[in-house]
């Protein structure tokens, strides 16, 4: 019996955290500004996402992005600029919205295996980030061949460019600054 209220207490309070986590990548969504030359806003969602992953571990991490994505699938106007519901999904960041997911499950996971080295909170939050570009390039990138007519081979680079390239310094620093973070609160 005991057994049961201490895995039950764990568990709400894992649910708490999770859409606590939830709620700050919605308000961190919204710390956006665009650059001219990509379809992908800047945010501080990467951020939210990977201090998730290292916060709350690989499967409450994983757990927080799938309720923010929940959330914006219904409509809520969670994701950057103040926009929900399905059609976010299918516009060019729709790939990087899922990455979020697999962002926090690489983040925590890393971090979980690493946990007695110096650098374990540094490498999760950077293992993290390549599991975000994944999915939001290969999107990116089959969003660009449907909207332009040119074959997927080419539009493969273009996304490179136009989705990975110019964020991945601001990117090491929402890493650092995540890591950072973690470190304090152990």
């Amino acid at each position: 019996m005991y057994r049961t209220a201490v895995a039950s207490t764990d568990i709400r309070e894992y649910l708490l955290l999770s859409m606590f986590m939830t709620a700050v990548t919605a308000v961190a969504a919204q710390v956006s500004f665009h650059v001219w030359f990509t379809p992908v806003p800047v945010t501080l969602q990467v951020l939210a996402v990977i201090l998730s992953g290292l916060a709350l571990g690989s499967k409450w991490g994983a757990i927080s992005q799938v309720q923010y994505l929940a959330l914006g699938a219904a409509g809520a106007p969670v994701f950057a600029d103040w926009t929900g519901g399905p059609a976010a999904f299918v516009g060019p960041r729709g790939g990087y919205l899922i990455g979020f997911v697999a962002g926090a499950y690489v983040a925590g996971w890393a971090f979980e295996r690493l946990r007695k080295t110096n650098f374990a909170a540094w490498v999760g939050g950077i293992s993290g980030i390549a599991a975000i570009y994944l999915p939001g390039a290969l999107w990116l990138a089959v969003w660009l061949t449907v909207t332009t007519s040119h074959p997927f081979t080419k539009c493969i680079g273009s996304a490179v460019t136009l989705g990975i390239v110019p964020f991945i310094g601001v990117d090491v620093i929402k890493a650092a600054i995540a890591a950072s973070l973690v470190r304090k609160w152990q």
